[in-house]
């Protein structure tokens, strides 16, 4: 499969941002969608605060991208559209989520939902038929978001960034196949 990290990232960071920092958002200080958790775990760094998340470049936040989550979610080995599909989502709502929606997508039975991009996912997910895959995940990243207490005050976002998701997997796919 090609490395699309690129394409996908570009989404992401369109999609994320710049800083904020919503009292209502659990996730708290946020740049380019990484949380200031997020920057610390990445810097080994307990003491680091709201300004150092404000301060962080776009090639650090494109490095945190790539080593916790392109990589966890094995997006080189998925087909395209699917890897923008499980990696964009995977920011929003953490990798091991992700990849369990994946799982469920390719019709894991419940007891091998693991929620780690492994080889009989990659090998399903290969297997599968690509166009579907993206709606079936777009379709439960979408429950997944109307189950969230914060719905209320984000729910529109989270829809309308899902269903922009969904469009962008499948012209990423599409032009893989013309190409």
């Amino acid at each position: 499969m090609a490395d699309l990290f690129d394409t996908c990232l570009t989404f992401t960071l369109t999609e994320e941002g710049g800083y904020v920092d919503d009292p209502a958002d659990p996730g708290g200080a946020t740049n380019r969608g990484i949380t200031l958790a997020t920057l610390r775990h990445w810097d080994h760094e307990p003491t680091l605060g709201p300004a150092d998340v404000q301060d962080m470049t776009q090639q650090t936040a494109a490095a945190i991208y790539r080593a916790l989550y392109w990589n966890a979610l094995r997006g080189d080995a998925l087909p395209a559209g699917v890897d923008l599909s499980t990696f964009d989502f995977g920011v929003n709502a953490g990798t091991r989520r992700s990849a369990e929606l994946l799982q469920q997508v390719l019709g894991f039975p419940p007891d091998q939902v693991d929620g780690a991009v492994g080889p009989e996912t990659l090998r399903a997910a290969l297997t599968a038929d690509a166009a579907t895959v993206i709606g079936g995940l777009a379709e439960r990243q979408a429950a997944y978001y109307r189950g969230l207490p914060e719905f209320g005050r984000f729910g529109r976002g989270w829809l309308e960034r899902t269903e922009r998701r969904r469009q962008a997997g499948l012209a990423m796919l599409q032009s893989t196949q013309v190409a």
